[in-house]
C-alpha cells in the first residue's frame, strides 16, 4: 500500500481530474421558486441576459456576470427577494422567461462540489489543533530552553531568518515582474470581464482592512485576556503570552513548575497523535477539496491571467529551489534533497488546505521524524513561524501589486517598489495563518503605494488556486528555519563545550 505522501499525490491528481470531469456550468442558474405552499427548483441554462427588477428599479446582467447576478440577489434583504422578478432572456428578440416569487437563486452543484464538506471537515479538524498545539508546543519550548539568554538568541536568530526571507522572496517577486510585465499582457477586455465579474467581492475586501501602524502591530500583540485570544485564534497573542509564560516557568522552583510544564507537554503530545489519527482521511478530503475547487473554478480564468499565474509560480519555484537551500547549505549540514524529501508530506497538507496553521501539526511531525530537528526547536520555531513567516504570500504581493499597477498604467518608482518590501513584511508579521489572507495583506500594500485597491478584482478568480500554491513555501521556509536553528545551537553547543576545556 502506498504511503501517506504518495496517497495524498495521488488523491491530488484524481481530484484534478474528477472536478474537471463534473465541473459546473458557470452559465447555469438554479432557481427556487414557491408556487403555493410548495417549491420547486428551475434550472436556467442557455440564457444571454438577464433583469432583476426591483419595484421601480432594474438591474441588467450579461451571461459573464452570473456571479455579480448572484451576489445581487444574495444582496437583497428578504422583502426585496420575495417582491422581485427575474427575467432571463435566450436571444436578441427580448423574449424572456419571467419568474416571480424566487426564494432562492444558486449556481449548479455537482457531486465534485457536493463532496467538498468531507474536505472542509478536515481542514477544520487540523484548525482544532492549531491552537492548543502553538500555545503548549511555544511555552514547552520556551521552557525547556531553560535560560532567558537563550530565548533571547534563538528567538532574535528566528526572527532574523524570517525577516530575511520575506524580505527575499518580495525582491524576487518584484525582480520578475518587472522583467515580464504581466500587467501589460492582459487586454482591456479581460479586464472589464474580470473587473465586471468579481468588483462585488472587492469592497467587502477592503472595508475588512485598516492601514498598517507598526507600533500599533506590537501593542497589539499583548493581549489583555489570554483567554479571549484563544478563543478568537488570535495568533499573535497567542505566540506572545506563551512565550512569556513559559520564560518565567523557568524562574519559578522546579517542584512548583515541572506540573505545569508538564501538562502542556502532555497537551501537546495529544494534540500530534490527534494528527495522525485526522491524517487516515487526508487522501479522502485533499481528493474532496481539490475536485471541488477545479470543479467551481475550472482552468478558463488561468488562460485571461497566464502570464500573471506564471510569474507567480515561477517566483515560488526560484524561491523554494534557490533561497532555501542556499540558507542550508550556508547554516548547517542538512543535505538538500533529505530536507525536501522529510517534509513531502506537509508540503501536499499544505497545498491541499491554503493554511500554514492547520499544517503546523503535520510540519512538526516531519522535521522531528523525518529530519531529527529537537523538539524544543521545532515547539519554539514552528509556531513562531506558521504565525508571522511567509514568504510565499509576500512573493506573490509583490507579483500582484507590480501587475496591478502596471494594468492602470502606473510606473512604480524605485523608493515605491522599496515601500512594496517594507510594506509586505511588515504586514506578514500581523496576519492569520488561515486561507485567504493575503488577499488582505495585499490591499495593505496597494494603499502604500496609491494603487487603486479596487484593482484587487482583477486577481480574485486565480486567488484560490495561488493560495495553495503559495502556502508551499510559507511552511517550507518555516521547516528550513527550523532545521537551520537546530544546526546553529549545534554549532554554539560545541563552541561554549570547547572554550571550557
Amino acid at each position: 500500500m502506498p504511503k501517506l505522501p504518495t496517497q495524498i499525490l495521488i488523491a491530488l491528481v484524481l481530484g484534478a481530474i474528477f472536478g474537471a470531469l463534473f465541473h459546473v456550468d458557470r452559465s447555469t442558474v438554479i432557481l427556487s421558486v414557491r408556487s403555493g405552499t410548495s417549491t420547486h427548483d428551475v434550472r436556467i441554462d442557455g440564457w444571454k441576459s438577464a433583469e432583476l427588477r426591483i419595484g421601480d428599479r432594474t438591474l441588467a446582467f450579461e451571461v459573464r456576470e452570473v456571479t455579480k447576478l448572484l451576489k445581487s440577489w444574495k444582496s437583497l434583504p428578504r422583502p426585496d427577494q420575495e417582491a422581485a422578478v427575474i427575467t432571463f432572456f435566450v436571444d436578441v428578440s427580448r423574449s424572456g422567461m419571467k419568474f416571480e416569487h424566487v426564494v432562492e437563486v444558486r449556481k449548479e452543484t455537482t457531486v465534485a462540489t457536493a463532496i467538498k464538506p468531507l474536505g472542509t471537515i478536515f481542514i477544520r479538524l487540523l484548525n482544532l489543533i492549531a491552537v492548543p498545539l502553538v500555545l503548549a508546543s511555544l511555552l514547552v519550548g520556551a521552557a525547556s530552553l531553560g535560560d532567558i539568554r537563550k530565548v533571547a538568541r534563538i528567538g532574535a536568530k528566528t526572527l532574523t531568518y524570517f525577516m530575511s526571507t520575506t524580505a527575499i522572496a518580495i525582491t524576487i517577486g518584484l525582480v520578475l515582474a518587472n522583467f515580464i510585465r504581466p500587467g501589460e499582457r492582459i487586454s482591456a477586455a479581460s479586464k472589464e470581464l474580470l473587473m465586471a465579474e468579481y468588483q462585488p467581492d472587492v469592497q467587502a475586501k477592503i472595508s475588512e482592512v485598516v492601514s498598517i501602524d507598526v507600533v500599533d502591530v506590537f501593542v497589539k500583540m499583548v493581549p489583555t485576556n489570554p483567554f479571549r485570544a484563544l478563543a478568537d485564534g488570535e495568533m499573535l497573542q497567542i505566540v506572545f503570552f506563551a512565550v512569556v509564560v513559559g520564560v518565567v516557568l523557568t524562574f519559578v522552583k522546579q517542584e512548583k513548575s515541572r506540573p505545569v510544564i508538564a501538562f502542556f507537554e502532555g497537551l501537546s503530545e495529544t494534540m500530534i497523535e490527534l494528527v495522525h489519527v485526522i491524517m487516515k482521511i487526508a487522501p479522502y478530503a485533499v481528493f474532496a477539496l481539490i475536485a471541488a475547487t477545479v470543479s467551481e473554478f475550472g482552468f478558463e480564468i488561468l488562460q485571461t491571467l497566464i502570464w500573471y499565474v506564471l510569474c507567480v509560480l515561477l517566483g515560488l519555484f526560484l524561491h523554494m529551489v534557490l533561497v532555501y537551500p542556499a540558507f542550508l547549505k550556508l547554516f548547517s549540514k542538512e543535505p538538500v534533497l533529505a530536507f525536501f524529501k522529510g517534509i513531502r508530506p506537509a508540503q501536499l497538507v499544505a497545498f491541499s488546505t491554503s493554511s500554514s496553521a492547520a499544517t503546523l501539526p503535520v510540519n512538526m511531525e516531519c522535521c522531528e521524524k523525518n529530519l531529527g530537528v529537537p523538539k524544543h526547536i521545532t515547539s519554539f520555531v514552528l509556531p513562531l513561524g506558521a504565525t508571522i513567516n511567509m514568504d510565499g504570500t509576500a512573493l506573490y504581493q509583490g507579483v500582484a501589486a507590480v501587475f496591478i499597477a502596471q494594468v492602470y498604467g502606473f510606473d512604480l518608482t524605485l523608493a515605491q517598489q522599496l515601500t512594496i518590501i517594507l510594506t509586505a513584511t511588515l504586514a506578514s508579521i500581523g496576519t492569520a495563518p488561515v486561507p485567504g489572507v493575503g488577499i488582505i495583506m495585499l490591499i495593505i500594500v496597494l494603499k502604500s503605494i496609491n494603487v487603486p485597491e479596487e484593482g484587487i478584482a482583477l486577481i480574485l478568480g486565480v486567488d484560490r488556486f495561488l493560495d495553495m500554491c503559495r502556502t508551499v513555501p510559507n511552511i517550507t521556509g518555516d521547516a528550513a528555519g527550523s532545521v537551520i536553528m537546530a544546526a546553529l545551537e549545534l554549532r554554539s553547543r560545541a563552541s561554549t563545550e570547547k572554550l571550557v576545556t
